[in-house]
């Protein structure tokens, strides 16, 4: 009966997600993608219904890391002409290396690199360790531009994925398979660079910041129901980093309110950095009281706020010089233009903070992934427990 009731309510939410025009006819060639894959999972890795799991130093995990978010945890390579229509102009190296806080922990899991939606090569061990579905600029709130993608079209594509695991598998061993793997969600940034801070659609004048935050976390607060009702258990919350700190961030600020041509202030502009922090605690707040109403959930929140903050405020200790200044970019702050090419990266990268416009470095992203993981390197800021704890620990089989 439970089972039953899990399924009509997973049906009931998949009706609620919006179909998104422009990424639809891509959409189905990811489908028939993946329906291969499907199979040939289905056939190498499923024997009598038990799946095949990951040995690490820290033990066996039976667990896969699926990714969803912005630019933080996509380099460009899963949204559909990235160097055309990007409007951030940000580029990070990852071409297939850990370069990303998600890639990291995939390796610290001892998975491999998690490969993007629209790059899957027919892979068994891509399909088996994860899939990414993150796209740079997309956001919580529906897109200002039919390039960008939302939290939305992306719980679409999970929920694509599910059902043909689900038609291949049997559904009782996709249902394991997904009660055993890792969702890591890190949306927000690109909902206050594009839709808030730009005033697209004038959003600025209908809410202030504390309304804003509301909706942006009911949205996420929804989107983990939505994964909790399709039998997904661990999952993974990140915050927004400090905003107000990137280089694009500040130069924009003080364009604005300097009085002087060349007063392009220092450090953080803590009007946005503000903002950031009403989203970080209304959305962390959230993920506590929701312990008593998702059963055997098991939902951290990483707070990349207060680590990247930590990294600023004591730059000497953690071995950074330059705290302001993007790596990757071109004037003032190297934040007039973006990244076009990483031939234009400075020599330097490992002390810089900021690698480019909004993104840091893979110097700090190491830190944060150290610390996410374990706790090590920066204080701890994922709560309840860290990453390692999450994905070490089981979660009661089906009914």
């Amino acid at each position: 009966m439970r089972k039953s009731k899990r399924k009509q309510t997973f049906s009931a939410s998949t009706k609620k997600i919006e179909m998104e025009t422009a990424a639809a006819v891509v959409g189905r060639r990811g489908i028939f993608l993946l329906c291969i894959l499907a199979i040939l999972v289905g056939m190498a890795s499923v024997t009598n219904g038990q799946f095949s799991t990951l040995s690490t130093e820290g033990g066996s995990y039976g667990a896969a890391l699926y990714v969803m978010g912005d630019s933080s945890v996509d380099c460009g390579d899963n949204t559909l002409f990235y160097p055309l229509v990007r409007h951030n102009l940000s580029l990070l190296p990852c071409n297939g290396s850990a370069s990303l806080l998600p890639h990291l922990l995939a390796g610290k899991i001892g998975l491999p690199y998690i490969p993007s939606f629209y790059s899957q090569n027919g892979s068994i061990d891509g399909l088996l360790s994860g899939v990414n579905y993150g796209s740079a600029q997309a956001t919580i709130m529906k897109p200002s531009s039919q390039s960008h993608q939302s939290l939305n079209q992306q719980l679409r594509q999970v929920s694509e994925t599910f059902q043909i695991l689900q038609l291949q598998l049997g559904d009782d061993s996709a249902q394991r398979f997904i009660r055993s793997s890792i969702f890591y969600l890190s949306f927000g940034k690109d909902d206050y660079i594009d839709l808030f801070l730009r005033n697209t659609s004038g959003i600025m004048l209908k809410y202030s910041g504390p309304e804003f935050a509301h909706i942006l976390v009911s949205q996420m607060v929804d989107a983990i129901k939505y994964l909790y009702d399709a039998n997904v258990r661990k999952i993974i919350c990140l915050g927004i980093l400090p905003l107000g700190c990137t280089p694009r961030a500040v130069l924009d600020w003080y364009n604005i309110t300097a009085v002087g041509d060349d007063d392009y202030g220092s450090g953080c502009v803590e009007e946005i950095n503000e903002l950031i922090l009403e989203y970080n605690t209304m959305l962390d707040e959230r993920i506590v009281e929701m312990k008593s109403e998702l059963p055997d959930a098991q939902i951290i929140f990483c707070d990349v706020y207060q680590g990247i903050m930590e990294i600023i405020t004591n730059q000497n200790l953690y071995g950074f010089k330059d705290i302001e200044n993007a790596c990757c970019g071109v004037g003032l702050r190297g934040a007039m233009v973006g990244c076009l090419s990483v031939e234009m990266a400075c020599n330097d990268a490992a002390d810089h903070v900021w690698w480019d416009l909004y993104n840091p470095t893979h110097a700090v992203n190491s830190l944060l992934a150290d610390s996410t993981w374990s706790g090590q390197s920066l204080p701890s800021i994922c709560r309840p427990f860290s990453v390692q704890n999450l994905v070490s620990t089981s979660v009661p089989d089906l009914n």
